[in-house]
């Protein structure tokens, strides 16, 4: 199936807040001005485009970002160079088919570009988000804690050390 990469443009938008408020159970949600705000903040906005139709995309942001979310604070306060996946969502007519993986794959690419070794993201463990835990346990992320957000929500705080641009690890 052909596809593009691309970086989120305005015009890209509206699909992308609805892709999220599709998943927002699991995510934390966004309107117009939230999202152009986390884009000026972030490293990496891309989108996954399939036959013209946007189909996923991935935000994350580098250590030093002015961004409130209090996972991103958690690593803020724990690591000194990092990048942080904020979201990587896919709509449901999309998944399966290897989006998120693409997109990922895009991110590895640019923090070898940026010799960034961590990279950090979560998932909801209460209530659980499997398929988010199964696609970061595939490439390694490992648990290091946990955080509870108001009364009924808790998260595992993920972080992968990538290997050095000659292929050694940290």
């Amino acid at each position: 199936m052909p596809f593009e990469i691309r970086d989120i443009a305005p015009a890209d938008f509206e699909r992308v807040l609805a892709i999220n408020e599709d998943e927002v159970s699991a995510l934390s949600p966004l309107d117009e001005k939230s999202l152009a705000r986390l884009i000026g903040e972030a490293s990496f906005c891309r989108v996954l485009v399939v036959e013209g139709e946007i189909a996923a995309f991935l935000i994350a942001l580098r250590e030093g970002a002015n961004y409130a979310s209090v996972n991103y604070r958690w690593f803020a306060e724990r690591y000194p160079k990092f990048l942080y996946v904020d979201r990587v969502v896919v709509a449901r007519s999309y998944q399966r088919i290897g989006a998120g993986q693409t997109l990922y794959a895009e991110l590895f690419q640019f923090a070898r570009d940026y010799d960034v070794r961590l990279m950090t993201c979560e998932f909801d463990i209460v209530p659980p988000n499997e398929a988010s835990r199964r696609f970061h346990e595939r490439y390694g992320f490992k648990s290091v804690g946990t955080q509870h957000l108001g009364n009924c929500k808790q998260v595992a705080l993920q972080a992968l050390e990538l290997p050095l641009a000659g292929g050694d690890a940290l």
